[in-house]
């Protein structure tokens, strides 16, 4: 009689060679990270770090939305970022820096969670931080999960064992990313313990890549330089990994903000570019023009009045929202879009000021109040959000969370202290 510990042994065999077969002998993309994707924006979950009041107009030309940073992320940022850009209007996954910021709230709203493990980091980074993740998962999520699915707890080893496997499930749904860092100067570099010893060469690259893949089951390999561009070097390390590859996705990060720079990472092998500092500049800057705008301006001032202005106060071939568009590489004229959606940042700010005049003499009494006025106000912005997101009224969900604390009333609760413009 056959028993039941061969069976699962057979059935775990017949699984392992079928995965082999796909990924190999059939050629089948079982990747769970779209092949399509060839453009990232990485969004910080830290407080300084802000989105622009119109992040969704320049999230539509991303594939994908990745959240994590390397200092000061939290669960509650976490979750408050993923609350502001998951699905608007491109899915988002959350890559944590520390296993106490996945939640079963981030895990809700994420594409899915992206782990990362550093192939030229000492051995806690590759894994130290899974032991540390792999334990929150199966002592806190798991029998928070468990004790949400079922009326009664069942107690004891029963429950023990459901944890073991909805941890091990959870983990089988995650994405592993194999990180390759290459900028001594990085908080990436420190975290990992990566120093001048640590720095690959396009053959050993291609080598812990090929075993991230084969061994590891990386969904990802990432080469990383961390706010500088790795030039010829990056170049010649991305052929020799992308030549050895055949499941795991190549990306690339750092220092873009340039169409050329893009365009090489990608014709080197990799199939995406990686953009993250450049997407928070851009809400930077546009505090700074949307102050000047509002002094220089008046606030019914017309489309064509603005758009002069603009012409002449800012250079927009400079401008952060011109640089990362470019890296968009089907984008055709980024820097005539970066000036499109600048006009209308100014225009939906203006005719918010506006607004606020008018509620500061009303006192409104209620979100609702707030409400009102800003949809009486048919305010610019307003259809060009919401032609992007499925949502309606977003961008004035948005100004009645913005609006509402200037007033002493409860709003929604949109987490807009990681917008950059403030009421």
């Amino acid at each position: 009689m056959t028993r039941l510990p061969a069976i699962a042994r057979r059935v775990e065999d017949v699984t392992s060679t079928a995965t082999i077969a796909a990924k190999t002998l059939l050629s089948l993309d079982t990747n769970p990270v779209p092949g399509d994707w060839t453009h990232i924006t990485k969004i910080d979950p830290e407080d300084e770090k802000q989105l622009p009041l119109l992040y969704p107009l320049y999230l539509q030309h991303t594939s994908a939305a990745e959240v994590g940073g390397s200092r000061d992320v939290t669960d509650q940022n976490t979750e408050e970022t993923l609350d502001l850009v998951a699905d608007r209007p491109v899915p988002a996954f959350q890559e944590p820096s520390g296993p106490t910021q996945v939640t079963d709230k981030t895990r809700s709203k994420a594409e899915f969670l992206a782990i990362p493990e550093v192939l030229n980091g000492d051995v806690d980074a590759l894994i130290g931080q899974l032991g540390a993740g792999i334990e929150h998962i199966q002592d806190d999520l798991a029998p928070k999960m468990i004790a949400e699915k079922l009326p009664i707890s069942p107690g004891g080893a029963i429950e023990d064992r459901l944890a073991q496997f909805a941890s091990a499930w959870m983990l089988r749904e995650a994405v592993f990313e194999a990180y390759i860092i290459m900028n001594l100067d990085s908080a990436a570099a420190r975290e990992s313990n990566v120093t001048e010893d640590d720095l690959l060469d396009p053959q050993t690259a291609k080598q812990r890549a090929l075993a991230a893949e084969r061994h590891l089951e990386s969904e990802l390999v990432y080469l990383e330089y961390s706010g500088t561009f790795g030039g010829s070097e990056a170049e010649a390390i991305l052929e020799s990994v992308s030549d050895g590859l055949t499941w795991s996705r190549l990306w690339y990060g750092g220092g873009l903000d340039s169409r050329e720079n893009a365009q090489r990472v990608l014709e080197s092998g990799a199939d995406a570019v990686v953009v993250g500092n450049v997407f928070h500049e851009i809400a930077d800057e546009e505090v700074d023009i949307c102050e000047q705008a509002v002094a220089d301006l008046d606030p019914d001032a017309s489309r064509e009045a603005v758009e002069e202005w603009v012409e002449s106060t800012v250079d927009i071939s400079e401008s952060s929202a011109r640089k990362y568009l470019s890296t968009i590489v089907d984008i055709p004229n980024p820097e005539g879009r970066a000036r499109e959606y600048l006009v209308t940042t100014v225009r939906t700010w203006l005719a918010v000021q506006s607004v606020v005049a008018e509620l500061d003499d009303d006192q409104p009494d209620s979100a609702q109040d707030i409400r009102v006025a800003f949809r009486d106000a048919e305010l610019p912005g307003t259809i060009e959000i919401d032609a992007v997101l499925d949502e309606e009224e977003y961008l004035l969900d948005l100004l009645v969370d913005l609006a509402a604390p200037r007033y002493g009333v409860e709003a929604d609760g949109l987490p807009v202290k990681h917008v950059s413009l403030e009421l």
